[in-house]
């Protein structure tokens, strides 16, 4: 299926395994890279060796394009992007709006650039920068989001740019990816259906809990880091929402201290980090501080295997996820299914399709 969103990173289907932390590794991404998606790693949680090193592993696995997800705001933001640029990296996404400074230089580099949008607004401020797509991501997704559903953000972010756009938020399936061409995108891309597949490095009892949420099961909240945080529901997110302001802070300090030690980040570079990060989204300190959460909640359940101790970033279509195929598996089936669905609408004839292409 050739869409203009394939075309311009050259991979063989419009779909996209997003560069999630902790769990999209090398073998992740190069295992939906071969199965034909682009995969995308998530650089945010390594030091720049640790990100060379995934990027040669994955390189040494496939042939195929793949991407790295990046911090716009980061303090060695441009250092990565030197990285990527000199490893023949081909695209280039961001969980935050990069800077017009920072795509030009990719973009003179050939290197594709993807930022993630939330809103309408975002998308038109990067697209006139010179973004060569948008990812855009309705309050469904997991992990920080907004609140406005895709079926309400996807249509307007397609009517405002001239770019191809991938949207995220809720798809897993092959119907999925025909609703989303459907609104005009030129793609989709999941996390959630990805981090539950064999190819994932997620501890299988960390999955587990993921199978067995419902749709209920999965909640948004601020208690983690102070913003809106799409997440499974467990009882340490409920002794989160539960503590004070003084316990949470306490909290945050350890863990500002862990994520210094494990990113091998200066204390100096992660004030400059946070500066970026207050003005960017106009945070307090004690919001900027709480931001420490993040990594290191991941880090326990995603990594470690402790659901007791870590959280679990979720869209909310885990609630309707059942099974862990592999990554070509996973592929293949969306794929099939949404020729199956095309070949069903043409049968019905043109007054339903409207503009959809043919399939094949």
């Amino acid at each position: 299926m050739e869409t203009a969103f394939t075309k311009l990173v050259g991979v063989r289907y419009p779909i996209v395994q997003t560069g999630m932390g902790w769990v999209a590794g090398p073998r992740l991404v190069s295992a939906a890279a071969e199965a034909g998606a682009l995969g995308i790693l998530a650089s945010a949680t390594m030091t720049t060796e640790q990100l060379r090193a995934a990027v040669q592993e994955v390189r040494s696995r496939t042939d195929a394009p793949f991407g790295v997800n990046l911090r716009a705001d980061a303090g060695d933001a441009a250092e990565r992007v030197r990285l990527i640029i000199d490893e023949g990296v081909r695209v280039a996404s961001f969980a935050l709006a990069p800077s017009r400074e920072l795509i030009a230089r990719l973009k003179d580099a050939g290197v594709v650039v993807i930022p993630s949008v939330g809103a309408r607004r975002h998308a038109e401020k990067v697209a006139a920068w010179g973004a060569d797509a948008v990812i855009v991501q309705g309050g469904e997704g997991g992990g920080h989001t907004g609140e406005v559903a895709t079926t309400v953000l996807l249509p307007q972010v397609v009517d405002a740019v001239d770019v191809p756009v991938v949207a995220a938020g809720g798809f897993r399936d092959g119907r999925g990816l025909v609703a989303a061409l459907a609104y005009g995108a030129a793609g989709i891309a999941m996390g959630t259906r990805f981090l539950l597949t064999s190819d994932s490095t997620v501890p299988d009892a960390v999955k587990a809990e993921y199978l067995k949420a419902t749709v209920k099961d999965v909640t948004v909240t601020t208690a983690v880091d102070g913003l809106p945080h799409r997440m499974l529901r467990t009882e340490l997110v409920a002794s989160l929402e539960r503590a004070g302001r003084a316990r949470a802070l306490a909290r945050a300090v350890r863990h500002a201290a862990g994520f210094r030690k494990l990113s091998g980040l200066s204390w100096s570079r992660m004030v400059r980090d946070g500066l970026a990060m207050k003005h960017g989204k106009d945070l307090s300190w004690s919001q900027v501080l709480l931001a420490a959460n993040t990594p290191m909640l991941l880090k326990a359940s995603m990594v470690e295997g402790r659901t007791d101790l870590g959280v679990m970033a979720s869209g909310q279509v885990a609630g309707v996820i059942e099974d862990l195929p592999s990554c070509a598996e996973l592929v293949g089936r969306v794929m099939a299914e949404a020729h199956t669905v095309l070949d069903r609408l043409h049968a019905s004839g043109p007054h339903v399709l409207g503009t959809l292409p043919p399939p094949g």
